[in-house]
């Protein structure tokens, strides 16, 4: 939380530069897009009539069931946390309250709590919700939330698709030749055992040791460590590339069906644990790795991971999740050409806002004619008072 304070000092700066882009450039039918956890930028948005446009990083089906359960209070009805409920208007979708994190399952206080209100209340006052994702894995949840909820939720991803093509070096790194060469050999790699393999590991130098351990060596041939930063979407679109071990995080999960790449999930941490049943059970893009008690906050043994690993790469499960991979990957590109469903979204946001969208504030901050709470906001009831 220190950080998140911290962070929140920029605001004089930040309104000082938004005055400046105003009087300078004239710029009067600007927009801002913001990180939604930066709830402070709602009030520079305000203060000078900005219409606040916010990015969570999130899928419409996260947001979407994240509001239900929270609105419902449906995680109360579970008498353990691993116990499957029913979600209330997607009666074919069922979670736990493993799939969720505390702040949805505790009393309503403490500093996480109250930031996560004050970012669920400044959303509560903004114009639109972006979502880098797109219509053809969305369209239920996208529909459902912009028939009950404001403000509108836009779909104009898959942004990594927006990049310009990776540009031809010289020298490749040596991650990329690794891969080239078990592309000649005809070997399928699992981008992170008995399957070759590539780890993309970032730790400090002082553990490197304790990870190593002659690790590298037991491998050598056909697992390759890379320490530091590596090209996800580079190593994704690899010829050699059948596999992605990951934990979920949203723009993860879209990069991987951008390429074409079927999932592993093992989620972590956040909404990770619904992306990963958005990943295996609604879009059925992947599967999930086992844990040894089967939660889904589980401890994962050597042996669940190698066996889902052999599944993906290998099994009856891998070849039915593999071509529905390529068909969103192909969805995914149609999206975002010209003429796409994305396409047309953004065309849409854009025009709406060139035209000079009503924005009107009032005097508290909120935008008329928008009633509307955000999902982590729906935890939040009466805490714009107590804020």
């Amino acid at each position: 939380m220190p950080f998140v304070h911290a962070v929140e000092r920029l605001q004089p700066l930040f309104e000082s530069a938004l005055e400046k882009l105003q009087i300078h450039q004239n710029a009067t039918s600007c927009f801002l897009i913001s990180d939604g956890f930066l709830y402070w930028t709602q009030e520079c948005a305000s203060k000078f009539n900005i219409p606040r446009l916010v990015f969570y990083g999130m899928s419409t089906y996260a947001q979407s069931i994240s509001r239900v359960v929270a609105e419902n209070r449906t995680l109360f009805e579970a008498n353990g946390e691993d116990e499957l409920i029913q979600v209330p208007d997607f009666p074919w979708i069922k979670v736990t309250k493993n799939d969720f994190e505390r702040v949805f399952l505790d009393e309503p206080r403490g500093a996480h709590f109250e930031f996560v209100a004050k970012s669920g209340i400044a959303t509560a006052k903004s114009y639109a919700v972006l979502v880098n994702s797109f219509y053809e894995i969305e369209s239920k949840f996208l529909e459902y939330w912009n028939s009950k909820y404001q403000p509108k939720a836009w779909v104009i991803g898959p942004f990594c698709l927006a990049e310009k093509p990776f540009p031809k070096t010289s020298k490749k790194p040596a991650w990329m030749e690794w891969l080239d060469r078990k592309r000649v050999e005809g070997k399928p790699v699992l981008y992170i055992s008995e399957v070759d393999f590539l780890w993309a590991l970032r730790i400090k130098p002082e553990q490197e040791d304790r990870i190593k351990q002659g690790f590298e060596e037991k491998v050598k041939g056909r697992g390759l460590v890379v320490k530091g930063w590596i090209g996800q979407r580079e190593v994704l679109e690899h010829e050699s590339v059948q596999g992605f071990l990951s934990h979920c995080g949203c723009n993860s999960v879209i990069e991987s069906i951008c390429a074409g790449v079927p999932i592993l999930a093992w989620p972590m941490m956040a909404e990770q644990h619904l992306n990963a049943r958005m990943v295996t059970e609604e879009i059925k893009v992947g599967l999930r790795v086992e844990t040894c008690n089967g939660s889904a906050r589980g401890f994962v043994k050597r042996e669940g991971l190698a066996k889902m690993v052999k599944e993906l790469m290998r099994g009856e499960m891998g070849e039915v999740v593999r071509p529905r991979v390529k068909e969103l990957s192909e969805a995914a590109k149609k999206a975002t050409e010209q003429g796409g469903t994305s396409w047309r979204n953004l065309e849409l946001l854009l025009s709406e806002l060139e035209m000079g969208p009503t924005v009107n504030y009032n005097n508290n901050g909120t935008v008329s004619n928008k009633n509307w709470s955000s999902p982590i906001s729906m935890i939040s009831n009466g805490m714009e008072e107590k804020l």
